[in-house]
């Protein structure tokens, strides 16, 4: 009988796409991070933890600090890459708003026949990213820096929309803050940024504008968000 690494489920999925997003923010992989970013209690992330482990797709340090095996990095890969490609298709052919389309992918991604994702990668195209930033190849993520940071004055291009919660998007949207917004920091103060464009102003709290990742001159020093700082929806983040 073959042996081997069983047969991936969706809820070890799930996992792999959160400790990916943790990965690729160069945010520390650890059980608590999982946990606050899926909100989800330390005892129920602690035993899909040992599953993750048990079926070879992390190691634990001493520390306790996750890390991907080769296998495992490289199936989180593909999973966070397909979830990204469904995006972009569900938004560029099927017309579903881009403040929509996470909830409806994580319910295809599970369902995708390799028939159908055939269908879906030859129906984007070129498409780079997904419809909040995020590259659907997964390592050609190009660094920004957080809007909450920029200075009055700096001009800014939105790059990424870091934490795709739900009701975090409906907020960003009709904001009027989306990927590839040019613009310019017009108002600063502690608890808003002001964004003006040719499409007019584009006000956001500071909290949220920790989430958004933008492109800006001048830029202010690399950092990178806290996970609490990221966690907003009412729900977990989608990644």
């Amino acid at each position: 009988m073959a042996t081997g690494k069983p047969v991936i489920t969706e809820a070890e999925e799930e996992y792999l796409q959160t400790l990916f997003w943790l990965f690729e923010a160069g945010l520390p992989m650890t059980a608590a991070n999982v946990a606050r970013a899926m909100q989800l209690s330390a005892p129920t992330v602690s035993e899909m933890i040992g599953r993750l482990v048990r079926d070879g797709y992390i190691s634990r340090d001493a520390d306790r600090t996750i890390s991907f095996t080769d296998s495992g990095r490289a199936d989180a890969e593909r999973i966070v890459s397909r979830h990204r490609m469904i995006e972009r298709f569900l938004t560029d052919v099927v017309g579903v708003p881009w403040d929509d389309v996470h909830e409806e992918a994580e319910h295809l991604e599970h369902a995708m026949t390799p028939r159908f994702e055939a269908y879906v990668i030859a129906s984007v195209g070129d498409a780079l990213t997904c419809p909040h930033g995020h590259p659907i190849k997964v390592g050609e993520r190009i660094d920004g820096v957080p809007l909450a940071d920029c200075d009055l004055g700096a001009e800014v291009k939105i790059l990424r929309l870091e934490n795709e919660a739900e009701d975090l998007l409906h907020y960003l949207k009709h904001n009027g803050i989306e990927p590839g917004l040019d613009g310019e920091i017009a108002a600063k103060d502690a608890e808003t940024i002001t964004v003006r464009s040719a499409a007019g102003d584009s006000v956001v709290t500071i909290s949220v504008a920790e989430t958004v990742s933008v492109i800006a001159d001048p830029s202010p020093p690399p950092r990178i968000a806290l996970p609490e700082q990221l966690v907003l929806g009412q729900h977990r983040y989608g990644r």
